[in-house]
């Protein structure tokens, strides 16, 4: 699934490679201008309703997985945390966003314990069956429910990139799975920079 992702964001990225000559360059794939990944409406760990507006003024990281995850999932979290820290203090200015494609199993409770323990100031987001298709359509993000030897034991297959917007709340980067802390913490430095 994620080959399929990364075919359709790489076609997106050389469709809009001719109109992004003259913008900063990123180890990213570019999508600036892309038509998908706009908006997200779920509710925070906290209980809060959240959307992408009310992170303006950052760079949104947006991932989406789940908590059961062994290993995909952490080790993104944990480039991102990485990735903010070696920012400085522009890491003040980077918000990560955790949006769980497993609600049956995800609940609020679980993902205020496991989120912040990456970064404090990350966010965990769910919603119902119905509000989790949306969104993943949205951002173009597939994922599946894997069986399991027992019915809780169960996985998800998912779409495993994160999403970068700008402070104003525009889409701008595609990141790939495996994507180091350093390269990641340029782009955002660039992102940062090039958004005042």
């Amino acid at each position: 699934m994620t080959r399929v992702l990364a075919a359709v964001l790489a076609s997106a990225a050389l469709a809009l490679a001719a109109c992004s000559q003259d913008g900063p360059s990123f180890k990213a794939t570019d999508v600036t201008g892309a038509e998908f990944g706009r908006e997200f409406a779920l509710t925070g760990h906290d209980g809060r309703p959240r959307t992408l507006a009310d992170f303006r003024g950052k760079a949104v990281v947006v991932f989406f997985g789940f908590t059961h995850c062994p290993d995909v999932c952490p080790t993104a979290l944990s480039t991102l945390a990485e990735a903010k820290k070696k920012l400085g203090a522009d890491g003040e200015r980077v918000q990560g966003v955790f949006i769980t494609v497993d609600p049956e199993r995800d609940t609020p409770e679980l993902l205020r314990n496991y989120v912040p323990a990456f970064d404090p100031a990350f966010v965990g987001l769910y919603g119902d069956a119905a509000a989790t298709q949306r969104v993943a359509k949205e951002f173009k993000v597939l994922y599946r429910k894997v069986p399991g030897s027992t019915p809780d034991t169960y996985t998800m297959d998912h779409s495993a990139g994160m999403f970068v917007f700008d402070p104003q709340g525009r889409l701008r980067l595609y990141v790939g799975h495996g994507t180091a802390a350093d390269a990641l913490a340029q782009d955002l430095r660039t992102l940062l920079a090039s958004s005042g």
